[in-house]
């Protein structure tokens, strides 16, 4: 299984973080120890002190395929979650600074919580999915897939053209507007439709 991550795909964000808009899709990879699941607690790690929260669509790859048609790419996934994407942003912030990888600030063991996931059936429109992320009760994070520069289809898509996808492969689809950092003490349950998916604290 694989983990696929898109940066900067709510314009609101990369301005939040004085980053340009991309003209194509911001792709990273994220190892299989990332992932924690059934709303494990998150353990802060000693070599940052200062992870910032980022919660994202998740979907999960239902069909191998490899340079898919944007226009077949719903045949691709059938389910979709939320998952959060935590980010070391002091050490990221020293890895673009010297142009070097982010793998240490994006992809360290625990830094994706995954939540469960939801049939796309369920959804009248894919491209009008409402997320939202609260902490310690208090929403700090608001989107929507319709916001998104490059739509589900058009990730799956472009992803497909250098990376085979396979079953079960994730693909964490970005994060809008509102990230910010976590404390030691802190629950973060994150919903997609107001129906909570993950929920799980920071110890």
């Amino acid at each position: 299984m694989k983990i696929f991550a898109i940066g900067r795909n709510y314009a609101e964000h990369a301005k939040e973080l004085n980053n340009p808009l991309p003209s194509e899709p911001v792709v990273f990879m994220m190892p299989i120890t990332c992932i924690i699941q059934r709303n494990k607690p998150f353990f802060y790690p000693d070599f940052s002190n200062d992870i910032h929260h980022e919660v994202e669509l998740v979907l999960k790859i239902s069909k191998a395929g490899k340079n898919v048609q944007e226009k077949f790419a719903k045949r691709y996934y059938q389910q979709i979650g939320v998952g959060i994407d935590f980010t070391a942003r002091d050490l990221q912030k020293k890895a673009k600074e010297s142009g070097l990888p982010w793998e240490k600030a994006k992809a360290f063991d625990g830094a994706a919580p995954l939540g469960t996931f939801i049939d796309k059936d369920h959804f009248n429109d894919l491209g009008d999915i409402s997320f939202n992320l609260e902490i310690n009760g208090i929403e700090v994070q608001k989107g929507n897939s319709g916001d998104m520069i490059f739509p589900f289809d058009q990730l799956i898509s472009y992803v497909s053209k250098f990376f085979s996808l396979q079953i079960g492969d994730l693909l964490f689809t970005g994060t809008p507007a509102g990230v910010g950092p976590v404390k030691i003490g802190d629950r973060l349950e994150a919903f997609i439709e107001g129906e909570s998916l993950l929920n799980f604290a920071v110890k």
